[in-house]
């Protein structure tokens, strides 16, 4: 079975791919290209957030709802003592930009996507460190 890629593996790389595409996208936005809107960067951001989530959730083998609500998932990991220095508000701010961010407009400021950028990946490093212990 090790040559199996395990779920919470296939949640982190997708994860890193989200990332990856907000941050492609935000050095557009801000070189000016009129087409991006940063509800889409966020909406990558909050992708990336829930998948983090997902795959620690997964690695600790806790059930969880299939939700895009990153309050539920942040929950599930303080219930169950999971070791993560994350900033909560910040995340659960992310869940508007799941569905609504995607068809309307909820946000502009640019100083915000910075500060969740760094959230994320923050979150994504400690992720990923827990799980390569495995």
């Amino acid at each position: 079975m090790d040559g199996f890629v395990k779920y919470y593996e296939i949640l982190l790389q997708k994860a890193a791919v989200d990332m990856h595409s907000a941050t492609i996208l935000y050095n557009d936005f801000q070189k000016g290209n009129s087409v991006l809107d940063i509800e889409v960067i966020l909406f990558h951001l909050q992708q990336a957030a829930e998948k983090c989530l997902k795959a620690v959730l997964s690695f600790h083998e806790i059930n969880y709802q299939r939700v895009h609500d990153l309050e539920v998932l942040v929950n599930l990991i303080i219930d169950n003592k999971i070791p993560l220095q994350i900033n909560s508000v910040r995340l659960i701010d992310l869940s508007d930009f799941a569905v609504e961010g995607r068809y309307s407009v909820i946000h502009d400021d640019l100083v915000d996507a910075e500060k969740y950028f760094v959230e994320i990946n923050h979150l994504y490093q400690q992720a990923k460190e827990l799980i390569s212990k495995n």
